[in-house]
């Protein structure tokens, strides 16, 4: 994951925080309960998937043609991220689109923008530690 993928994921937060409906952010807070639910011990792959949804919802969110093969890309970018990065880091994941839920329904763009380059920078961090280029 390189600093144009973070920054274009970010753009899209702040854009998504703007536009969003109660309805899609009603699907973003499922998504990330659903994902929280999971087992990450027995069910990692099905749970880094369920995590990587978050940016899907946020794409449809931002409403944007520009910026939406970007964001479809980085979904799977992101979820193979997590794979290799394994079930150590659910914790930061929840709790990190748990603050993000939050900035959100707060309508601070800024915030979760600022956010969702810490969530992806640590995540970076960690893939690095395991040796993924992604």
């Amino acid at each position: 994951m390189d600093e144009g993928l973070i920054q274009v994921q970010a753009m899209a937060v702040r854009v998504a925080c703007l536009r969003m409906t109660a309805q899609q952010l009603k699907a973003l807070h499922d998504s990330v309960e659903f994902a929280s639910c999971l087992p990450a011990r027995s069910q990692w792959d099905r749970k880094a998937a369920a995590h990587a949804e978050i940016f899907r919802l946020l794409a449809d969110a931002a409403d944007d043609p520009a910026l939406a093969p970007l964001l479809g890309s980085a979904a799977g970018s992101v979820h193979h991220l997590m794979l290799t990065v394994g079930r150590a880091a659910d914790g930061m994941i929840i709790s990190s689109h748990r603050r993000l839920l939050a900035h959100l329904r707060a309508g601070n763009a800024d915030e979760a923008a600022l956010e969702m380059e810490k969530h992806l920078r640590g995540l970076q961090y960690m893939g690095r530690l395991t040796g993924c280029s992604a």
